[in-house]
């Protein structure tokens, strides 16, 4: 009687295999190529209207993120090599986005954003040592909101790269269809509400920013002097950066005072 054990399937980090299933791979045919709706929506010449356009198409299309070589994880005390998926998902897509979360490009603001391509040439033009994995947009927004800044951007070494702010990338990520700030017809209403206990202004206009997503271009009582003018920015800034509905619409806020004629 062989009383040999039976040989137990193990992955390349000692995991067992039983109970994990092998899932069809949605990429098979992938030329590596631009999305036909993502280059239809890179190719829009206006940057607001690229904007709205890729994060319409974004959710809805394969995009490449980045997985670089990393140190060996090591072993276990029996000999084994340490598992490299932290979340245990045999998921390979999850696997991707959870490596490609440890490489992120810096905003000019200082967060930090995760890097997605459209294609393997714009992939490789931003490093060319990495190794370019498909993904669902919606699977590296979800990867942004959970390890990064919730921020992405594309194509990081193209002339033009799409910066996507933290309301676009939530939307995404939730399959909702997102707003602009500086086209949302509610939000000067509920900006000018937020102010309403601040009497030396007297009035807000919000507009596409510069350095910012949004600009909120604030009237202020004419008279005033220097100081008192930074003491009424600071503390319209504090109250708009309280409001929850401003700060759930709003990616970043930049505020230019203008004095008024009485």
């Amino acid at each position: 009687m062989n009383t040999t054990p039976p040989h137990r399937l193990t992955d390349s980090a000692g995991q067992p295999w039983a109970g994990r299933l092998l899932r069809p791979n949605p990429f098979a045919g992938d030329d590596g190529s631009t999305p036909a709706p993502l280059r239809a929506a890179l190719d829009t010449t206006d940057p607001d209207e690229r904007l709205q356009a890729v994060a319409e198409v974004l959710g809805g299309v394969r995009v490449l993120v980045p997985v670089v070589a990393h140190a060996h994880p090591g072993r276990t005390a029996d000999g084994a090599v340490a598992a490299q998926d932290p979340h245990g998902s045999g998921d390979p897509q999850a696997d991707a986005c959870a490596s490609a979360a440890m490489v992120s490009v810096q905003t000019p603001d200082g967060r930090a954003a995760l890097p997605i391509f459209s294609s393997v040439e714009q992939c490789h033009a931003w490093r060319p040592d990495c190794r370019p994995v498909p993904v669902e947009g919606g699977r590296a927004a979800l990867a942004a909101v959970s390890d990064a800044d919730s921020l992405l951007v594309l194509d990081a070494a193209a002339a033009q790269p799409v910066l996507l702010g933290r309301p676009a990338v939530w939307a995404i990520a939730q399959g909702r269809t997102w707003l602009p700030s500086w086209a949302d017809p509610q939000l000067p209403e509920i900006a000018a509400r937020a102010l309403r206990g601040i009497t030396e202004v007297r009035g807000i206009r919000l507009e596409r920013g510069d350095s910012s997503e949004l600009r909120a271009v604030l009237a202020i009582r004419p008279g005033l002097a220097r100081e008192q003018v930074e003491m009424v920015v600071a503390q319209a800034q504090q109250a708009l950066s309280r409001d929850a509905e401003i700060t759930d619409r709003v990616d970043s806020l930049e505020l230019y005072p203008v004095a008024i004629a009485e």
